[in-house]
């Protein structure tokens, strides 16, 4: 639960760290759009991202078996379901807790590709989908025991793959389809139009995290 809370601290973090890096027409703009993810992701993860990602299935896909919080118990460390007297065994809501955290965080890591690019109602439906369709069953195959790249012998340090990899390809792909930013002139420096405090202090609390 600590480490869940310390990665809970980090998408505000990343709020801090980006909206220090944008300029101040779009400060506002980028702390919301980080922020926003801790509204949206947890309903969608306690509704069916969970069960999608660590509930019974194959090693590809999972279900709608623990979905609306069914099914509660002890967990594995790789989220399947393990005997009850297993001293290895968490609480299963603990565990989709900390599993909640990085759900978060990865879109939250997309927001600084299209700041300024995206309007906020198209990006929050955008990210209750690519949660569904792109994080949940990335985080099945690395993250899941049963998982068809984690039988292969992946190993995902700190997030690396399905965080940081996932979320790095998405920011370009979406900076790409929705082009330059509206009155951005990349050959006129603004000085003083950044927060360099901001970004200093999220700097902070995101190694912290």
């Amino acid at each position: 639960m600590t480490s869940t809370g310390l990665v809970y601290m980090m998408t505000p973090a990343l709020a801090c760290f980006y909206g220090g890096l944008v300029e101040n027409k779009n400060f506002l703009n980028q702390l919301f759009l980080s922020v926003v993810c801790m509204a949206i992701i947890p309903v969608q993860w306690c509704l069916f991202g969970y069960s999608f990602a660590f509930g019974p299935g194959n090693s590809a896909f999972g279900s709608f078996s623990y979905s609306v919080g069914l099914k509660m118990g002890l967990v594995s460390l790789h989220g399947e379901t393990a005997d009850q007297i297993n001293p290895l065994s968490i609480p299963s809501l603990a565990f989709s807790a900390f599993q909640c955290s990085f759900a978060i965080i990865t879109p939250a890591l997309i927001s600084g590709a299209v700041v300024g690019r995206m309007k906020v109602i198209p990006y929050m439906l955008f990210i209750f989908l690519w949660a569904t369709f792109c994080y949940d069953p990335l985080a099945r195959w690395v993250f899941y025991d049963l998982g068809w790249l984690h039988q292969l012998g992946v190993v995902d340090f700190a997030g690396g793959l399905v965080v940081h990899v996932s979320s790095g390809v998405s920011g370009l792909v979406a900076a790409l389809i929705l082009g330059s930013r509206a009155q951005f002139d990349p050959d006129v420096l603004n000085t003083g139009q950044t927060n360099i405090p901001f970004t200093i202090v999220g700097t902070g609390l995101l190694w912290v995290g």
